[in-house]
Order: C-alpha cells, then structure tokens, then sequence
C-alpha cells in the first residue's frame, strides 16, 4: 500500500487499513439524527491530498495495548452517551444543511504537536458507532510518538457521518494523547520505580483515563473501590489508628473469604515500624506500604528525598512501596533513585493537557493555517 504525499505532508510509513469488515461489537440503536441514507452506487467523492489505498489489510496491531478491566464500566455506553449529548434532540444541523447526504471524501488526522497518540482504538470504535461503513487508516499505533505536522492516520466515507463523530473522536484522542504523552515523560524519568496514576480522574471516564496510562508506559492503580483495600488517612483516624485499621481489614477479608492486595498509607517514620511491628506479630494480607509526603520540597526547587529512603530500607524489601506526594516532572526522578517500587501522581490525569490533534478535509489548507499559527 502506498500514499503518494505532497510537500509539506509528514508520512513516515504506511497506513494500516480498517475495512468495513473488521469484527466490533454490532452496534446499538442511538438516538442520533442522520441524513437518510441513500441506495444508488454512485456517489460523490472528494479527495484532497492521497491516491487511492491498494493492497490494503486489516490490522489489529493497534489493539495492542488493551483497556483495563472493570466489571461494570460499559465503553460502549460512554461512547452512545458522547454522541448523543453532542446530537441532542435534531442531530447535526449543520451538517444537514450544507453536506449532500451521497458525498464521500477522506479526512486526515493532523498532529499539531509532538506527543504519543493515544485512543486509535478508541476511535475506531466510536466512527463504527456513528457508521460502520466507514474505513479507517492508520500509520501508527497506539503508544507510538507522532511530531508536529505529522499525518498520521485518514478516515474516508461519508462526510456527513465523518464530521458527525468528529469532535466526539478528538475530544477522546486529544486528551487520551494528553496523559500519554506526561505518562511516557515520567515513566522514563522514573525508572527503576514504575509510574502509577491514581482514581484522580475525570468522572465517568476512569478506564478512559487509565487506558491512556497504560498506552503511555504507565502501570494502573487500582481501579476503583473494590478491587483493592487501600487503608488511607480518613480511615486509619476512623479505625483509631494504623495498628487497628490493618486488624479490621485482615478480620474483613478473613471473614468474607476474599483475597485481594492490601495497601496502607503512612506519612511518618513512626507509622512505617508501627506496620512493620504489626506485620512480624501477625499473618497479615498487608502487600504494599504507602509512602506519603515523605519527599520535602526544597527553596532551591529540588527535593530531600532522605525521608524517604530511610523508609525504604526500614521496609528492606518485606513489601512493595510506593512514593506519593510532591511527585513532579522535574522530581520524579530523584524519587525514583530512591528505591521504592512505585510512584503514584494524581496529575497524570486530573491537569493533563490535551494533545493538539485535528481531522481535516482540507489539509493543505490545514497546513497552511497552522504554519502562519505556529501549530503545523
């Protein structure tokens, strides 16, 4: 398969192709309004800036890097909820009105800075929804890094369902790529320790949010309430404190015959031996220690982290660590030479920044626009 690209297009490989026969979920009635279909094989197509695909194939490479798991987050739920608070009650009226309903064209996803793609699969997912006739094309994966002025993937059907999902589809990879592209950046400064996100997510999008650390090189925390105890602050006070919060805990599960990791937060040396003094007297379910606040920020801007490294080796490796607090770009590495085993910031998704991506009709003016703007 070859695209034939003219000055100013950065294509670095060959799209992976998405026929309309690529097994989805089948889809579900929605209540979105769109131009009655048409029956006649002719149809107007618009074309701006590649030849026709040849010796296309499906790809599940994209797939790759699967969502995490929760037994009651409906995807597909999310996605019929999107389009249709975009729809509303009359659909796209716009594109009703200026669109004819036969016209195909191809629209070209458009990095607008440098960044890791995230939510291909997503995408894909949410055009089948508004149409599955519609063909997809991809010249990275999920995970990959795409640099500003890169055109990297292209959609082509009609146009009226390709603007229908449009925004839907760029809210969803914008800020997918977003936490990305932050998760990849602090990941490699954090190694040896793995980076974590937390449940500081935006609400009714949380296996989004996770999915896009994964993608990103991140690991996930757990992934909600019931999937994991994690004994924090609030409940140690109610519990009367740290000794008695891990007594109630080892009861619960012993007593409802659950299995399940076992995390409890301490925020001073003393609470890292009362655990430790617990945990040598008693058979415990207790994985992972918590290591909260203990990295100080300095008036220089860097960070004392020997607090924090004097908690690791009181732990000696009886347990898995994890670092919170204070946990920046610019520190997370200092604390990942600390020995803990992860770092968990909550800013990998509740502040993220988008990633400037665009689908366009028209890319060479696209390109034109975002050169005098500074974003192509």
């Amino acid at each position: 398969m070859t695209i034939s690209c003219r000055q100013g297009y950065l294509l670095q490989a060959a799209f992976h192709t998405r026929e309309p026969t690529t097994a989805f979920p089948p889809a579900q009635s929605l209540s979105l309004k769109f131009p009655q279909q048409s029956n006649s094989k002719v149809r107007r197509v618009v074309k701006m800036s590649a030849t026709e695909v040849t010796n296309s194939r499906i790809s599940c490479e994209s797939f790759a890097i699967k969502p995490p798991e929760h037994p009651t987050y409906d995807l597909k739920g999310i996605i019929k909820l999107a389009l249709a608070e975009d729809a509303g009650d009359r659909g796209d009226v716009t594109c009703m009105a200026t669109i004819p309903f036969d016209m195909e064209v191809e629209a070209y996803f458009l990095a607008k800075e440098d960044g890791i793609i995230a939510g291909i699969a997503l995408a894909e997912m949410i055009f089948h929804e508004v149409d599955p006739y519609l063909k997809v094309e991809w010249c990275k994966n999920d995970g990959d890094f795409v640099h500003k002025g890169l055109q990297f993937g292209k959609v082509h059907g009609r146009a009226h369902n390709i603007v229908v999902a449009e925004r839907v589809v760029l809210n969803f990879m914008q800020r997918m790529s977003g936490i990305a592209t932050l998760t990849k950046a602090m990941a490699n400064a954090a190694y040896p320790a793995y980076m974590l996100e937390t449940r500081k997510t935006a609400p009714g999008l949380r296996l989004v949010d996770k999915w896009a650390v994964l993608i990103g090189g991140g690991r996930n925390h757990r992934m909600g309430l019931f999937d994991m105890v994690m004994i924090k602050d609030n409940h140690i006070s109610a519990a009367g404190g740290v000794t008695d919060a891990l007594k109630a805990v080892d009861l619960y599960l012993e007593q409802n015959n659950l299995q399940m990791e076992v995390e409890v937060e301490t925020r001073t040396l003393e609470e890292v031996e009362e655990v430790l003094h617990y945990s040598s007297q008693t058979k415990t379910s207790l994985t992972r220690i918590m290591l909260d606040n203990m990295v100080a920020p300095l008036p220089s801007g860097d960070v004392d982290i020997s607090m924090l490294k004097e908690a690791v080796q009181l732990i000696n490796g009886r347990y898995e660590t994890e670092a919170s607090g204070n946990v920046t770009l610019d520190t997370v590495h200092k604390i990942g030479q600390s020995g803990v085993t992860y770092i968990s910031s909550g800013s990998l998704t509740h502040s993220v920044k988008a990633l400037d991506i665009s689908l366009k009709i028209d890319t060479e003016l696209a390109l034109k626009v975002g050169r005098r703007t500074g974003r192509a």
